[in-house]
């Protein structure tokens, strides 16, 4: 059996994980569950699932999660801080982290530092860090199980190459809803049209994250650190029907890859059961019923946040983090219909421009880093309105 803690279960991650736990109620127990605000659906999960801890992180909704679930053993907490103190807990083994944004970080680097092994989810721990992480892995012996769909394709990939050497990394990339939308058409995107991605059920930052291809970019960063390949080597291909979940070309010229449906409970359930593959009541691959397969180029013109992700990872420093943080507020205002669909790449370039760089920065720096840049970011948004 095997206790995991699911930070952010209330998301689409986290809710898939959970299905793939009643799936397998022999194999996983969900031992902690964590949300941002959904009180209600977290109460629903708490009644069904049972968990030793929840932890709502809206403050303000503490008494009506306390309330609920007091007819059951269930400890109840609340507040950011709380979401870092529970994945200590000795009681689990694996933390799934499916936070999203940057407040995933701290609670990432509480769960390293109690060892716990990581599933994880959160993009932008290691868009922000990943120097710092790898190197907090390394000291305290944690290993890092990728959920994303990509990388998981990837890890997949390598398994049973040993020390072969990777020659390039191929990131597939659906294009998103507006893959073959001018430049024109699309400034006058709007955010009811930005969140229907066309093959993958997601949370709403994410699904505009995936149309603008900034997803794509922090999948890009996320891969240089997790398979230690250079930028220069990852190789995004925009890939319609997401069948191809992501290839490794080696030096021979062998190319593998993994294929499957889009369902991103078979990623999270391979962190779950790795190194087993365990039965998944799921779609199955029908090639006959597919047919063909389409390749293409990114268009870094017309998407270029994708490009701004390149240029943030080979500056370094706390360059991605500034990245993230302006990328964070302008999708929000985009969603909240305050900037237009372009002004996301555009926001979010400025502000690359004008933080303050950092070559070498502590995790100190970085938080003081998306502090700064968040309120940037909301001051270059109010100019364009």
């Amino acid at each position: 059996m095997k206790n995991i803690a699911i930070l952010g279960s209330t998301g689409s991650i986290g809710t898939q994980a959970l299905d793939v736990i009643k799936q397998h109620p022999d194999q996983f127990e969900a031992r902690v569950l964590t949300a941002g605000n959904n009180s209600d659906l977290l109460i629903k999960q708490a009644r069904e699932f049972s968990p030793d801890i929840v932890v709502i992180a809206n403050e303000a909704k503490y008494d009506q999660v306390k309330d609920a679930l007091a007819d059951l053993p269930i400890k109840v907490y609340a507040g950011a801080d709380a979401i870092s103190q529970v994945v200590t807990n000795d009681e689990v083994d694996m933390v799934l982290t499916a936070m999203v944004g940057f407040a995933g970080l701290r609670p990432t680097i509480a769960a390293i530092e109690a060892g716990k092994t990581l599933a994880l989810a959160n993009k932008e721990t290691l868009v922000v860090a990943g120097g710092i992480i790898r190197g907090l892995c390394l000291r305290h012996k944690v290993a890092i199980l990728p959920v994303d769909s990509e990388h998981a394709a990837i890890f997949q990939c390598l398994n049973g190459e040993g020390n072969n050497h990777i020659h390039k990394i191929l990131l597939t990339a659906s294009g998103g809803p507006f893959r073959r939308y001018s430049s024109e058409d699309l400034r006058h995107v709007t955010a009811e049209q930005a969140l229907k991605h066309p093959n993958w059920k997601m949370g709403a930052k994410i699904t505009i994250d995936s149309a603008t291809m900034m997803n794509k970019g922090f999948e890009m960063i996320e891969a240089h650190w997790l398979y230690g390949v250079a930028p220069k080597d990852i190789q995004v291909v925009v890939h319609p029907e997401s069948i191809v979940h992501s290839a490794v070309e080696f030096d021979d010229g062998a190319v593998i890859a993994q294929m499957g449906t889009a369902d991103m409970r078979l990623p999270i359930q391979y962190a779950f059961s790795f190194p087993k593959r365990l039965p998944l009541q799921s779609e199955r691959l029908d090639l006959f019923k597919l047919g063909s397969l389409h390749f293409e180029k990114p268009d870094m013109e017309r998407f270029p946040c994708l490009r701004l992700a390149y240029e943030a990872i080979e500056q370094g420093g706390n360059m991605p983090c500034i990245m993230n943080a302006a990328g964070e507020i302008s999708n929000l205002a985009f969603r909240q219909a305050r900037i237009g669909f372009t002004d996301i790449a555009d926001v979010t370039e400025r502000i690359m421009r004008e933080a303050d760089f950092i070559k070498n920065p502590t995790l100190d720096d970085l938080f003081a880093t998306d502090a700064q840049v968040r309120k940037l970011t909301d001051k270059a948004i109010q100019e364009i309105r």
